[in-house]
């Protein structure tokens, strides 16, 4: 595929999963207005859940058939079924319309998300791949960052139709350029897709969220509807608990909940989802209504959050890299979490801007802590075979967290409001006209009301949003209880080789056990070509007194017949003349000849041999890097895959200057 092309491609596909994940916060600053123009402040939270339970649950299915059926045409369905969504979201004319069209948003961004990342896979060489994750890992950071920002500004200069409406343009690009530029994929994995685990266990989770939200709100507790939900609850968990023993490829095996590591992990991942998300929707309220300012500025006051969270998953990436210690950072982020949520439940009318930005840095901290090692530590205590769907179950709790902490949190927030509010109106006297249930629909008429009540109503709002941090910090304890329990066990190589993707994302990438160690066995094979790659390669290989811009031209000519000098110079991505002498010298050792007409170099006999010497070494080199996952036939097909590809990449042809990379050539 030629370098344009692809690049077309991995921009499409970045802005496909730009989309899904910006769905995922944008939305936090724009619920204020939202709820101010379509009421329903009661149900503000379903409209987060609602995409959050749609995206994660459809997750595992988008992955299995795009795997059986072709990703291309289930990534342009995924794109369609995410932009009629968001044109419905945009004209929603109630609460209602709003929160089921998220949903549909959702089932097709949780396709956007997986098979964009499974189909990098199909097009981008081993070799250039782990470079290709970085970006990605990227988008998943910026959509975190800027989500809340972006939908500030949308409201504050446009209206909040427009947080949904900007989808389809951009998602009308990466339709077009992925229908006629990304070729057709012609492997197909044949799959015994669990639709029944799929089906009962997203019905148990929605029927738990629903209990969680109308639970001592709409309904009282003992409501013949909330009993009713908390029955088919658990006749659905049952039902799948039977349909998982039975089915040869389950949603989540249950064996994985025996290992402690496992299940105290998922258990954490919870919790974390839980105050992560519960904090990134009241909070924007809590900015636009006490405080009164913009959209956009309740979005700008929520990055303190966002930048610990961000700097403090690659700093626990990079500590665990280097010292292969992991258990500390969950016990020690998740206690951090707790502070930085216990601050959050004091906040009052008075609270300053600057203060509540320590708070949010102490919590972003906390969670940047936690989030990345949770996967790490799964993917590490599994067997290989469990590996593809661990990884996705460790998300996947952190996101069903997510869909609890908004709907519980949100049940939280409105009994305390109703209670305020109630207690308020029985000892003041309002304004002749002025409608008391108003002030639940929409905030913003508070303002309207005269200078003296105006302060007992904004105390009302404040203790409503502090009483949500106040049930979340003692649940968030628990996670920090419940972290001492995971495990300390030797760490992987290739577990050691951190997605960010996995940390920033809110969508686990649904891939294979074999998928997922190459991943990791790409992304460090990538750090050791930038490391003196072909210095070493040529000393293990027998040929010391070969400079490394030699071994390179050997690993490029292996396996090949003759093949132009100029092309050859292409790829090092330098003249023919600054690689003519490493050619020549190469040619007196009798490793390279040329043609008669001196434009062709082809390998002799001996350099055949030690091009094979270096393949082998490089195949030594990667298997030890898998090793620690026991003989696997799969694996070892995938090291001699990856070693291959690696040494016949257009790559790391190392400069005079002393810079080990040349810039990419065609591929």
């Amino acid at each position: 595929m030629r370098q344009r092309g692809l690049g077309l491609i991995i921009v499409a596909l970045m802005l496909g999963m730009l989309l899904a994940a910006l769905d995922q916060t944008i939305v936090s600053t724009a619920l204020p207005r939202i709820v101010s123009d379509l009421g329903g402040l009661e149900q503000l939270s379903w409209v987060v859940t609602g995409y959050l339970l749609a995206s994660t649950v459809s997750t595992p299915l988008w992955g299995k058939l795009g795997d059986q059926f072709g990703r291309k045409r289930l990534f342009l369905a995924a794109i369609v079924i995410f932009l009629i969504g968001s044109a419905l979201c945009g004209l929603s004319q109630n609460m209602g319309e709003l929160i089921l069209f998220r949903s549909i948003q959702g089932l097709g961004g949780g396709g956007l998300m997986v098979l964009a990342q499974a189909i990098v896979g199909d097009v981008v060489s081993p070799r250039d791949r782990g470079k290709y994750q970085g970006f990605f890992g990227g988008v998943f950071a910026l959509s975190s960052i800027v989500g809340p920002l972006l939908g500030g500004l949308f409201v504050d200069h446009l209206s909040w139709h427009w947080v949904f409406y900007i989808n389809l343009p951009l998602g009308a690009v990466a339709l077009f350029v992925i229908a006629t530029v990304l070729p057709g994929d012609s492997t197909r994995t044949k799959h015994k897709i669990d639709y029944l685990g799929i089906v009962l266990l997203g019905g148990a989770t929605s029927c738990l969220v629903l209990i969680a939200t109308w639970g001592g709100t709409i309904y009282p507790w003992a409501d013949p509807v909330i009993i009713g939900l908390g029955v088919a609850a658990i006749a659905l968990l049952a039902g799948w608990w039977f349909a998982e023993r039975r089915a040869a490829e389950p949603v989540l095996p249950l064996g994985l909940f025996g290992l402690r590591a496992f299940s105290m992990s998922s258990l954490v991942a919870f919790v974390v989802g839980f105050g992560m998300f519960g904090a990134l929707i009241y909070l924007p309220l809590y900015l636009q209504v006490v405080h009164g300012v913009s959209a956009t500025l309740s979005g700008v006051y929520l990055l303190p959050m966002m930048a610990g969270m961000f700097t403090m998953s690659i700093v626990s990436g990079q500590l665990i890299a280097r010292t292969g210690k992991y258990r500390f950072l969950p016990i020690a982020g998740s206690g951090v979490a707790t502070v930085g949520l216990f601050l959050l439940s004091t906040l009052t009318e008075h609270t300053t801007l600057l203060r509540l930005g320590l708070f949010l840095l102490v919590l972003g901290v906390g969670l940047g802590m936690t989030m990345q090692v949770l996967v790490i530590i799964v993917q590490n205590a599994v067997h290989f075979k469990d590996l593809g769907v661990a990884t996705s179950g460790a998300t996947f709790f952190r996101m069903i967290g997510g869909s609890f902490g908004v709907a519980t949190l949100g049940s939280v927030f409105t009994a305390r409001l109703d209670s305020d509010l109630r207690a308020l109106l029985a000892t003041t006297r309002l304004p002749a006209g002025f409608d008391p249930a108003r002030v639940q629909q929409d905030p913003t008429t508070i303002q309207r009301l005269p200078p003296a009540l105006v302060a007992d109503f904004l105390h009302v709002y404040a203790d409503a949003i502090a009483a949500v941090f106040r049930v979340a910090a003692p649940v968030m304890f628990v996670a920090f209880l419940i972290s001492w329990l995971i495990p300390q066990q030797r760490l992987r190589q290739t577990t050691k080789a951190t997605d960010l993707g996995e940390v920033m994302g809110a969508t686990s990438a649904e891939r294979s056990s074999l998928a997922e160690v190459e991943r990791g066995l790409v992304r460090l094979a990538d750090a050791d070509l930038r490391r003196g790659f072909y210095h070493r390669l040529g000393d293990l290989a027998g040929l010391t007194d070969i400079p490394p811009q030699g071994v390179w031209i050997v690993a490029r000519l292996g396996g090949e017949g003759w093949v132009k000098a100029a092309d050859l110079a292409e790829r090092a991505n330098v003249s023919r003349e600054q690689g003519r002498p490493y050619a020549d010298q190469l040619t007196a050792r009798g490793l390279v000849e040329r043609s008669p007409d001196g434009d062709s170099l082809r390998l002799t006999e001996a350099g055949q041999r030690a091009a094979l010497r270096m393949l082998r070494c490089s195949s030594e080199g990667l298997s030890r890097l898998v090793a620690d996952w026991g003989p696997n036939p799969q694996l070892e097909r995938l090291v001699e895959r990856v070693a291959s590809a690696l040494l016949g990449a257009n790559s790391d042809c190392p400069r005079e200057t002393g810079q080990r990379r040349a810039p990419q050539g065609r591929a």
